[in-house]
């Protein structure tokens, strides 16, 4: 597994190019942990892992406060997972934090591994809640960002949904109450891949115009390329300084971005890929990174 080249930064230092370049190499970094991960299962939640790997080396490398070797540490921004299947991707972020052992990753799947293929809060340091059913991610992080608001902590909330997830009735309760109470310590971050497990998104339940529904439900939205590390830059560094109410950032994402073989892949909630494949894609990875 790729091992890290730089420690855990601390939030948003240095100028607004070296935060580029280092988001954009951990980016890669996590890309290329998720492939290696795939493999040791020979299939897997690999296309949401490489779309979401640039939102996610934003939120791990430049915006959350925390502490690698105290994952529980009270003054930590907590990170919550509501899409559990994507927790390839999230391991792969946590080996970048340091949080976990890179090494480890090797595990992915495995009996008596800490790294299930479905995140779980009991099993993994630094995962803040177990996923599976989805749309009770957002109700959370509101319950949270509440208690921490009583407790005079300064700690951010921040929760990773996917546009499937909107589906769910209970997310927009979540955005209602959270709205109501202004908790404008949570950021929640929509990966918009327009892809699930019953077919594009638009066909199974439209839900456009996303941003327009949140600004509706009382929260500051933004809209972003979620594959751009200066737009998600800007963008983060915007909802960090708002204050009133909740924010969102809708990230628009490519299934599989990054490796061109598994971008066009039909079949791609779920991917199966062949054992010959995964050299392949890793050799994309490193020519896209070149370029």
């Amino acid at each position: 597994m790729t091992s890290l080249t730089t420690p855990a930064a601390a939030p948003r230092t240095g100028d607004r190019a070296e935060r580029i370049e280092r988001i954009r190499r951990a980016a890669h970094r996590i890309r290329h942990n998720a492939l290696d991960m795939g493999e040791v299962q020979g299939q897997g939640y690999i296309g949401q892992a490489l779309g979401v790997a640039d939102v996610l080396a934003a939120v791990y490398t430049d915006q959350l406060r925390y502490r690698p070797e105290d994952p529980h540490w009270a003054g930590r921004d907590r990170f919550l997972l509501s899409i559990g299947h994507y927790a390839i991707a999230l391991y792969a972020a946590l080996a970048e934090a340091g949080t976990i052992p890179a090494a480890e990753l090797e595990t992915y799947g495995s009996d008596d591994s800490r790294l299930p293929m479905s995140a779980m809060a009991s099993y993994t340091p630094g995962v803040e809640i177990s996923g599976g059913s989805l749309g009770h991610g957002l109700a959370v992080a509101t319950g949270m960002a509440l208690g921490l608001r009583h407790q005079g902590n300064g700690a951010r909330v921040f929760d990773l949904l996917s546009d499937g997830e909107l589906d769910e009735g209970s997310t927009w309760e979540a955005a209602l109450a959270c709205a109501h109470h202004g908790l404008d310590n949570v950021t929640a971050i929509v990966d918009v891949n327009a892809l699930q497990a019953d077919g594009p998104t638009a066909g199974v339940l439209r839900t456009e115009p996303v941003t327009d529904k949140w600004r509706a439900f009382g929260w500051h939205a933004l809209r972003v390329d979620g594959n751009d590390v200066a737009a998600l830059v800007d963008a983060l560094d915007e909802l960090r300084a708002h204050r009133g109410s909740p924010s969102v950032l809708v990230c628009d994402t490519r299934i599989g971005r990054g490796v061109p073989l598994l971008e066009s892949r039909e079949k791609a909630h779920f991917m199966r890929v062949e054992q010959h494949e995964w050299q392949i894609a890793r050799d994309q990875l490193e020519e896209g990174l070149a370029r």
